[in-house]
């Protein structure tokens, strides 16, 4: 198994992908998900959200020990929702906002109350989302700096041995897992190789076992799936519904007409996107909710085909008239320094803006310097970009369209500055409506509302996915994949 190599392996206060595949493994999650991401017992036995969405009621298991031996309650629930995801995780801090309290009338029972009706935080209790940690091991210290953070203490079926940074990371069996007789496997050893080409090297030589969220080049798993004792499953990776889009900056006086930005998607043939940058992996995004997350996707949203007449149409009825030269303004491209997808992506964003007589400058930079560019300094035109929908929309979508999420310094927040009162109100009305059917309609709502507004264009919905050797069983048994805690996994033969 390969990572790039994480900063923690703690996910209580962190959405690193990194972090998920190690951390999943030493931390059990109080559920795991079916693949109709239906909330199944793992630590938590039983739930009960109250019909007026405002108590959240849970029972813990009683057998489930830290691996140091101390037993896991309902206070290290207690303390890590409080302290932990309400305060430091990037999306808890939106995901429990409306969580008032959490009271512990016992060791096994928690009960959350909330200011608000919250029902959608029944889609982020799995570890890697809402990951409880040893409250004995952190009450009173900096959770941020904590040495656990690297050496931690879990409740899962894999305890922490060693990790060589640069190198390894080494886990071995929980001898006292509360699921017992599992895990199966001994050890699980991560792999440090950040480099995709010799991942590749590595799977065909059958040096790496299995990676996941996109662990080799897209070009390289369609030849890589071709080889017999390697895999690419096609389950495991729908939690994360990963999309691909282009972020428009609407600060920016030529794109605030919307008539701009949907010349801008006409421009592209999303189709050539799909097969020729993604290699078909996933489908043609229709908005900004990709479909893995079939409860809340609708595709009954403004069509934008590709037309570069249209294009040139909508660019002169804003009033963006070529001038002499042919050009009618400069825009830069920023692309995500992850995965060589988007840098294909802007190279053929360019290529067609030059034909709307668009002239276009792509922009590389390390992580630190994209986040600046968007998201602190707005210094920007145009981003190619992507992201995780998650579970549910207000989880994993809602960050990039909520005006209230124009927060400078927020990585994947709102850094287009898009604002807009009545998808303000929709995103509002779903956070705390606990009809199923009308939360729905919300969100079928909000995505004919911003695919027409468009201040990002959405490309296309590229699932993660996992490269393995056949040989490996039972590690797609979930939508979470990869990043489940392989309690069931061996290695047959």
């Amino acid at each position: 198994m390969w990572v790039n190599e994480p900063t923690t392996l703690t996910s209580a206060y962190t959405s690193a992908g990194q972090t998920y595949y190690t951390s999943g493994k030493i931390f059990d999650g109080l559920v795991e998900y079916d693949f109709d991401m239906k909330p199944k017992p793992k630590l938590a036995t039983s739930w009960d959200l109250s019909a007026d969405g405002l108590t959240l009621r849970f029972t813990l298991r009683n057998d489930v020990k830290w691996h140091d031996g101390k037993p896991f309650t309902s206070s290290d629930l207690q303390y890590s929702a409080l302290e932990v995801w309400r305060k430091l995780h990037p999306r808890g801090r939106s995901t429990w906002a409306n969580l008032a309290d959490v009271e512990t009338p016992n060791a096994t029972t928690a009960i959350f109350r909330f200011s608000k009706p919250s029902p959608y935080v029944l889609n982020a209790l799995i570890s890697p989302e809402a990951q409880v940690l040893p409250r004995h091991l952190y009450e009173g210290k900096d959770v941020l700096t904590n040495p656990a953070n690297i050496a931690p203490v879990g409740n899962g079926p894999f305890r922490f041995k060693e990790w060589q940074r640069g190198d390894y990371i080494l886990l071995e069996r929980n001898p006292d897992y509360w699921n017992k007789g599992k895990p199966y496997l001994d050890q699980i050893i991560y792999r440090v190789i950040p480099d995709a080409a010799s991942r590749s090297v590595a799977f065909e030589a059958n040096e790496i076992d299995i990676g996941g969220g996109i662990p080799i080049s897209l070009a390289d798993a369609r030849r890589l799936e071709k080889i017999p004792t390697l895999e690419i499953p096609e389950r495991g990776a729908e939690a994360y519904g990963n999309n691909t889009f282009l972020e428009v900056n609407v600060r920016r006086p030529h794109l605030q007409d919307k008539r701009v930005r949907r010349a801008l998607l006409h421009s592209l043939d999303r189709n050539f996107i799909l097969k020729n940058i993604f290699f078909n992996f996933g489908q043609v995004a229709t908005g900004p909710i990709p479909y893995t997350i079939g409860t809340f996707y609708t595709a009954d949203v403004p069509k934008y085909e590709y037309s570069l007449d249209k294009a040139n149409s909508l660019l002169d009825e804003a009033g963006q008239k070529r001038s002499a030269d042919g050009t009618r303004f400069k825009m830069t491209i920023d692309v995500l320094p992850f995965g060589e997808y988007y840098f294909r992506l802007a190279d053929y964003l360019k290529q067609q803006l030059t034909l709307l007589g668009i002239v276009a400058e792509i922009r590389n930079a390390d992580f630190a310097t994209y986040y600046r560019r968007i998201y602190t300094d707005y210094d920007f035109d145009i981003t190619c970009s992507g992201a995780s929908a998650l579970t549910d929309p207000t989880i994993g979508v809602q960050r990039f369209f909520w005006s209230k999420n124009i927060i400078k310094g927020v990585p994947f927040s709102n850094g287009t500055g898009y604002s807009n009162p009545e998808v303000d109100a929709i995103l509002e009305a779903a956070q705390t409506e606990i009809d199923p059917q009308k939360r729905v309609a919300l969100f079928h709502q909000f995505q004919q509302k911003v695919v027409d507004d468009l201040p990002i264009l959405p490309m296309c919905d590229v699932p993660y996915f996992t490269v393995k050797n056949r040989a490996v069983k039972n590690t797609e048994i979930s939508p979470f994949g990869i990043s489940d805690n392989f309690a069931e996994a061996y290695i047959e033969g």
